[in-house]
């Protein structure tokens, strides 16, 4: 699609409000990401879903009983398979075709996906529908944040994703409030109840396919694959086309391309396979790059908002809540779940990503500690017949799951799926991101299965052990991830250039390049004018024609004698 000719937003807005205009679009799929997991929770207690899926029963007073609890896993389990296959596609397809059409291919697949399960007759027919589904959301999980980064400013890169995953907690928030009214209609036993809302996420899947066409494509991706000139054009509407504002454009568009130069000397291999075990990548070092994603996702539901999830209304029950007290508590914590997400909107730049992770282990890892111990004395409060102690301790631990959902929502949840957007060379970046899927799949799946059989075996002890996944995420955090924070993606392949894993050893192979290559990456140097006429752009464009394609070289010459 040519990015220059007929109906584009990007004709009609330019910087931000075309960035603006992108990210409300990108927050079209995080929301459905987010009503599409907080869903199933409702669906689960239905009475018609509970009898035609076969799992159990469910008792006069709407409470679900599971008689079998291997299909009912495994319908909400398979959807993370699917989630796992389609994040592999949609990184292939959208390194191969570009952002915006995987976007449309991934929203086309979810509307399948949502079509057969709100059609379900049986459980097997519900199995497939989620895998079918789980796969259109792998492929949207895989491609929005990579188009999302690649558009924004580095300096803002941060805020512009924590936006988006404000509207993700959103959609959970309307799925949980949107099941709970219709539990009141004929009783809850229609199965309105159930295949309504499945329908419901059809709405936002289909607004986005229609939509994604108009919007512009990433120009990095467009650089990439030697289409400069419509790169460079797109660059010139994100950042400006007067003043400064065009010349940190040309900066930018010139890191770009001496980047996509640099990358192709230094990667011989770009499949999966090659990526994961660092073949062929040279000083890009893929396969490190890999394994930090992969892992920051897994422990980002191992530092307990699996857990929390699956235990939260037996607190409430400790506490005395009766069952539709329960929910309305539940339904209050997503609130405030969503309201907290705003935190990291003002913090994650500020701050960086490492800190925010810190501050975020801190706070839950004390907020899972109490929260255990709170608990287990309200159990032995109940045992020993003392219900009004019980109540208390009940209340209490309640309150400190409202704080580590909280705290979570303000660090944990955006940065593993802005990081692996960040971090990786052009060349392969939306297959990099599909590696960060792939650890949220492994670590959701995980958890799924094994958080019921935790808490079977030793209870509310189980939250210790998130606890300490808290506090040990700490020292993996500082040793390992590098901080990304304002620096410009073409400058990731220099902070990973270090042959040495450890993060100081990283920052200081970083400090040198920059010193011995000032023009490198130029766009981000801070402290210095992109624009100054002797250290700025001239300097740059002058030393970067003869290292690109002949029409992005003919377009800087154009730019130049504009600067003159």
């Amino acid at each position: 699609m040519d990015q220059m000719s007929g109906f584009r937003i990007a004709a009609k807005y330019e910087k931000k409000q075309l960035l603006f205009a992108i990210n409300c679009v990108a927050a079209l799929s995080i929301f459905f990401f987010g009503y599409d997991q907080g869903m199933m929770g409702g669906v689960n207690v239905a009475k018609d879903y509970v009898d035609l899926m076969g799992f159990g029963y469910v008792e006069e007073d709407g409470t679900a009983v599971v008689t079998n609890s291997l299909l009912q896993g495994g319908i909400v389990s398979v959807y993370y398979l699917g989630t796992l296959f389609g994040c592999l596609i949609g990184g292939w397809v959208g390194d191969k075709v570009g952002r915006i059409k995987t976007i449309a291919l991934g929203a086309a697949w979810a509307v399948l996906g949502a079509s057969l399960q709100c059609s379900a007759q049986n459980h097997d027919w519900m199995i497939c529908a989620r895998a079918v589904n789980g796969i259109g959301t792998g492929i949207l999980n895989a491609i929005v944040p990579v188009w999302a980064t690649e558009t924004a400013e580095h300096t803002s890169r941060g805020q512009f994703i924590a936006i988006e995953f404000t509207l993700n907690i959103f959609g959970v928030v309307v799925a949980y409030w949107l099941e709970f009214g219709l539990s009141f209609i004929n009783g809850g036993d229609s199965a309105f109840r159930w295949r309504f809302p499945i329908a419901f996420q059809i709405i936002p899947l289909l607004l986005l396919f229609a939509i994604v066409w108009f919007f512009p494509e990433s120009p990095r991706w467009l650089c990439k694959v030697g289409r400069e000139k419509e790169g460079r054009y797109i660059l010139g509407r994100l950042r400006g086309e007067t003043g400064e504002d065009a010349g940190r454009a040309d900066a930018e568009f010139s890191d770009i391309m001496h980047i996509v130069e640099h990358e192709r000397q230094n990667s011989k291999q770009s499949s999966y396979y090659h990526m994961l075990f660092g073949i062929g990548s040279g000083k890009l070092h893929t396969g490190r790059r890999v394994q930090l994603v992969i892992w920051l996702q897994i422990i980002q539901e191992w530092v307990g908002i699996a857990g929390v999830t699956v235990y939260a209304p037996t607190i409430f029950g400790i506490a005395g809540f009766d069952s539709e007290k329960a929910q309305w508590i539940s339904g209050l914590n997503n609130i405030t779940y969503m309201i907290a997400t705003l935190v990291c909107v003002f913090t994650l730049d500020r701050i960086g990503r490492r800190w925010t992770l810190y501050w975020g282990s801190v706070g839950q890892g004390i907020a899972m500690f109490l929260a255990g111990g709170l608990s287990i004395a309200g159990i032995n409060a109940t045992a020993a017949g003392n219900t009004s102690a019980a109540a208390s301790y009940g209340a209490a631990a309640a309150s400190f799951v409202f704080i580590f959902t909280a705290v979570f929502g303000a660090t944990w949840l955006t940065v593993p799926w802005l990081y692996p957007a960040e971090i990786f060379p052009l060349e392969v970046r939306a297959k990099g991101n599909a590696f960060g899927v792939v650890g949220w799949s492994i670590g959701n799946g995980w958890l799924t299965l094994l958080c019921p059989v935790m808490f079977n075996a030793i209870g509310a002890k189980t939250l210790f052990i998130f606890g300490a996944c808290n506090i040990l995420s700490i020292p993996m955090v500082w040793a390992l991830y590098p901080e990304s924070n304002q620096r410009t993606l073409e400058e990731m392949d220099l902070l990973f250039e270090a042959d040495s894993i450890w993060n100081w050893a990283a920052e200081k192979n970083f400090a040198k390049l920059k010193l011995e290559n000032p023009d490198l990456v130029a766009a981000a140097s801070r402290g210095n004018s992109v624009v100054d006429p002797e250290r700025g752009v001239s300097a740059i464009l002058e030393k970067r024609k003869a290292s690109v394609s002949e029409p992005a070289a003919e377009h800087i010459q154009e730019t130049e004698q504009k600067t003159v």
